[in-house]
């Protein structure tokens, strides 16, 4: 089974300031604030829906800096869930904060209530980036409070956007390598958008601020899955949850419900193009073998990648290889046959 998280999303409470980038009520389709008998429900809910494969599921905590809420609310979240936890229901709690909401006290804490994962939203590594995006915390915090949640030995999760106010892609890439010396088990990936009510609106509606397109984010985001994976760390979200809500505010930038699909084909594209060119495959019909699981991926959305072949004179069929894994390659043209190792 996949795994599953039961997602909770407590919006915008406990946050010290106001992002540059942030309307979480727009971004997680969620208006207000989750009590303890909405954590029973769900839980519950969840219990029909999942069967028997509840117990590899997690129960998550997303939205508004989780450790920085008013301390009476986060514990009657954490002991309505932790119920679930103690009698085998789920696996674990996974709660979602800020870097500078990270101390040895709100972790044993944590720890008391069955959580196993902390995501930090890092969001940038560099910390001109993060002034001007008022994130409030700087890159150093990041580090500090990875290292303290490794200490306590919780799962290690974080996050980071690309496309922010100041932000280029080589910010991008160089706060990915940081993140990755970091050591995380987890990494999820937000190309940036534009929502009414924001900083970066006004920055937009003013034209001191130029917003990520979806092709930018594809092209940077895919480096950034390719990186992640070669390092060995998870890309457990790739883009923002689709929503009518945040569909409705959204003003521009880098969103496409199918983000994660997009990158996957951007890479797939790489490889089986450098193929194509370090081999001078001649054109005509070829027979392009990938991972199984993945020829959706590979012809693209849209049958994108498909298309770019035919155009560039290649009539391509597709088919699974179980030997292969990724994004790698094996082309086969008549006797001769090549492959791209990624």
């Amino acid at each position: 089974m996949k795994h599953a998280n039961i997602s909770i999303f407590v919006p915008h409470v406990g946050c010290p300031n106001q992002c540059s980038f942030c309307n979480q009520r727009s971004i997680s389709g969620v208006q207000t604030v989750p009590d303890a008998a909405f954590v029973t429900k769900t839980c519950k809910d969840a219990l029909k829906n999942l069967g028997e494969h509840s117990a590899e599921a997690e129960i998550a905590f997303f939205g508004g800096s989780f450790t920085a809420i008013n301390r009476e609310l986060m514990v009657s979240l954490l002991e309505a869930a932790f119920a679930y936890v103690q009698n085998g229901s789920f696996k674990g709690i996974r709660v979602s904060t800020r870097p500078d909401a990270i101390n040895d006290e709100i972790l044993s804490l944590l720890r008391r209530y069955g959580v196993t994962a902390i995501e930090l939203g890092a969001q940038s590594m560099d910390d001109e980036v993060l002034r001007k995006n008022l994130r409030g915390h700087t890159a150093q915090d990041v580090i500090n409070a990875s290292h303290l949640i490794q200490q306590h030995d919780f799962e290690l999760g974080l996050q980071m956007m690309v496309g922010l106010y100041g932000d280029t892609p080589e910010t991008a890439l160089q706060t990915a390598k940081k993140l990755i010396a970091l050591r995380p088990q987890t990494v999820r990936i937000y190309p940036t958008v534009v929502i009414k009510h924001t900083m970066l609106a006004e920055l937009y509606e003013q034209g001191a601020y130029t917003p990520i397109s979806v092709q930018e984010a594809v092209q940077i985001s895919a480096k950034l899955l390719e990186l992640f994976e070669s390092s060995g760390i998870r890309v457990i979200r790739l883009g923002l949850h689709a929503s009518d809500l945040l569909e409705h505010d959204l003003l521009a930038g880098g969103y496409h419900p199918a983000m994660r699909e997009l990158c996957e084909a951007e890479l797939f594209a790489k490889s089986i193009f450098t193929v194509i060119k370090q081999h001078n495959i001649p054109q005509g019909d070829i027979c392009i073998k990938i991972p199984k699981g993945c020829i959706s991926k590979a012809i693209g959305q849209h049958k994108s990648n498909l298309k770019a072949l035919l155009n560039c004179g290649y009539r391509a069929k597709f088919i699974e290889d179980g030997t292969l894994t990724g994004y790698n390659c094996i082309i086969q043209q008549q006797s001769k046959e090549v492959e791209h190792c990624i």
